[in-house]
């Protein structure tokens, strides 16, 4: 338990943030299924605004430090590689 102010202040500095990282992962892995959904049950326009919405939540989710900029930019790779076997399949 910390016991001076500052201690005690930055210990509830970090659960706000926490939380706020927590619910930024949470938006972005829902951008991420409703993408996959897309794909699976939607048309390829469709799954192309999904994408896009999707790519914008990583890399905001990234800007904010909550992920690695590689990490961003190997997520919205793979969200690309299966947009485009999905054109290429219709």
């Amino acid at each position: 338990m910390a016991h001076s102010l500052s201690a005690q202040k930055r210990v509830r500095q970090n659960e706000t943030a926490r939380a706020r990282n927590r619910w930024r992962l949470r938006v972005m892995r829902d951008a991420i299924k409703e993408f996959s959904e897309k794909i699976l049950h939607g048309s390829a326009a469709d799954a192309k605004t999904a994408m896009t919405k999707a790519a914008q939540i990583i890399d905001r989710t990234a800007a904010k430090g909550v992920i690695h900029k590689n990490q961003a930019a190997r997520r919205k790779s793979r969200l690309a590689q299966k947009l485009k076997t999905k054109a290429a399949s219709k």
